[in-house]
């Protein structure tokens, strides 16, 4: 095991950290440990990704759920589009693009490339989302629920989460909040369940015969992010979440702006 993979496995530790504190950011975090660190290829970086984060959002979740900080009726309402949005994207879109996306006779876009950008502006926005207060409605859940607006926001959720090998709770727990009058509590629990339904299922979508994975480089990254979601969530008991979401975006808003300059300036 070289320096680079220790490294990584420690960072994973943070992967899981961050899950346990705050519901999401975890996709944000190993997608660049994987590409930068440990030097897997980002197409599959993505892949990994929704492996590691879905795994780990499902212990974060049954620890959620132990406090009774789940609401399952939504983890369905979210759930069914996102689940259904992330596999088509994973088996249909992603390999549907062409290895060479654009191409002159000075510059050329590669697939892997484009992928990397794309989840650069996602990280970008879901760090202005994090520095944002975010206030939990205390109000009762609205029995009028906007059904179509739930589905439409679901769609979307899966489309962003499969093409990035994010798992999304920067979206969905937002979506929680104002659409559904969650508190932020039970968004967090609930968002955990969600992001791991739609990553594994979008890993499952992934795989084809073609493809190589390194189960050990996979499953240690995973266990080491596990443990860091029980840190976590004992962590989340002692320090302030809204503080720690802040700070945590303005570091994701800094990584989104290093992994556009390296790949367009320094590529």
């Amino acid at each position: 095991m070289d320096l680079n993979h220790i490294i990584g496995y420690l960072l994973a530790l943070f992967v899981g950290i961050t899950l346990g504190l705050i519901g999401s950011g975890g996709s944000i975090l190993s997608v660049p440990i994987l590409v930068y660190v440990m030097r897997v290829e980002p197409i599959l970086a993505t892949a990994y990704s929704l492996f590691i984060v879905g795994t780990t959002a499902l212990f974060g979740g049954i620890q959620k759920a132990k406090q009774k900080l789940v609401d399952f009726n939504k983890v369905f309402l979210f759930g069914i589009p996102t689940i259904v949005a992330v596999f088509v994207t994973r088996k249909i879109i992603v390999p549907a693009i062409p290895e060479v996306v654009f191409a002159t006779a000075n510059f050329t876009l590669h697939k892997s490339v484009l992928i990397m950008i794309v989840f650069a502006i996602v990280m970008i926005f879901a760090s202005i989302r994090m520095i944002k207060p975010l206030k939990a409605s205390n109000t009762k859940v609205d029995s009028n629920l906007n059904y179509l607006g739930i589905f439409t926001q679901g769609l979307f959720i899966g489309l962003v989460a499969g093409f990035v090998g994010a798992g999304g709770g920067f979206l969905i727990i937002p979506a929680l909040l104002f659409l559904t009058k969650t508190p932020m509590k039970m968004a967090v629990g609930t968002s955990l369940f969600v992001v791991s339904a739609q990553s594994l299922l979008g890993f499952i979508g992934d795989l084809r015969p073609d493809q190589t994975i390194d189960w050990t480089l996979l499953l240690t990254f995973t266990i080491c992010s596990i443990i860091g979601v029980f840190i976590g969530s004992m962590l989340s008991k002692k320090i302030e979440g809204e503080k720690l979401k802040t700070g945590f975006g303005w570091f994701v808003f800094a990584m989104g702006i290093y992994i556009i300059i390296k790949e367009t300036v320094f590529k």
